[in-house]
Formats: structure tokens, sequence, C-alpha cells
């Protein structure tokens, strides 16, 4: 796992701070849930993989999200899923101010790029739909 360090903003100017990789993927994905309209983080296969280890217990907050940290910068990509009727557009960029504002504010590094992945619209009903189905051909 790759790691970025900073420099230490203590008061005495010693030491310094090490961030791993993960920790920035992290918080740009509880950055990225807090999106009115985002529905859920990375692809189809990621979040299946997702569901069943939120299943177990064992939710991954950094599903979805790929970040490249530099000496002092970071790029993110972020896969999203959003909310049938959201404006894409919208969510997309209240996305990008929110994984930007974590990254600048709790990591403290500049942000180089956000781009954001829109895969899916989740329709409400949708997967109730498909299981009605199901049970018809029991």
């Amino acid at each position: 796992m790759a790691q970025t360090t900073t420099p230490d903003l203590s008061t005495n100017g010693s030491g310094k701070t090490t961030i791993a990789d993960g920790v920035v993927s992290k918080l740009a994905g509880i950055a990225a849930r807090e999106v009115p309209g985002v529905h859920a983080l990375g692809a189809g296969a990621a979040r299946l993989v997702g569901n069943i280890r939120e299943a177990i217990g064992n939710k991954d907050l950094s599903q979805g999200v790929k970040v490249e940290v530099g000496e002092t910068e970071v790029a993110a990509d972020v896969t999203i899923v959003v909310d049938y009727p959201e404006e894409l557009q919208k969510v997309a960029e209240a996305v990008r101010q929110s994984v930007s504002r974590a990254i600048t504010e709790l990591v403290g590094m500049k942000v180089a790029e956000v781009n954001v992945i829109v895969t899916d619209v989740f329709i409400p009903g949708e997967d109730d739909k498909d299981e009605a189905e199901e049970s018809r051909v029991q």
C-alpha cells in the first residue's frame, strides 16, 4: 500500500506525518456517500462484492474510489450510482466538491482533480419487480 508523507504541522516543527493512500480513499468515499442523490459507489461487480462484505458486517468505505497521491497533490476517480430522478451533472458536481473539500480539509493536501464516473441510475422498486418475477416461476 502506498503512503504519502506530509510535514508535521505541530508547533515544534519536528517529525513527520505519514498518511496511507487507503485512508485518503476512505475519506473520499465517505465524502461522496454524504452527497444527496448518490445511491451507491462502485460499478456492478464492485457493488456486488461490497454488498456481500456489508452483509457480513465489513463495509468497504473506499469502494468505488481510486486515488493517486503525490508529494503535494491528490487525484481521485469516484464511480457512483445516482438515484432517479436526480440530475446527474448536479450530483456529480456535488460529489466533486465534497471529495475535494474532504481531501483539502482532512488530509491537508491540494486536489489536482476529481473525476466522477456515473455508471448507473437506481430506480426505486426496480429490484422488487425482478424478485416478483422470479417468485412466479418457483
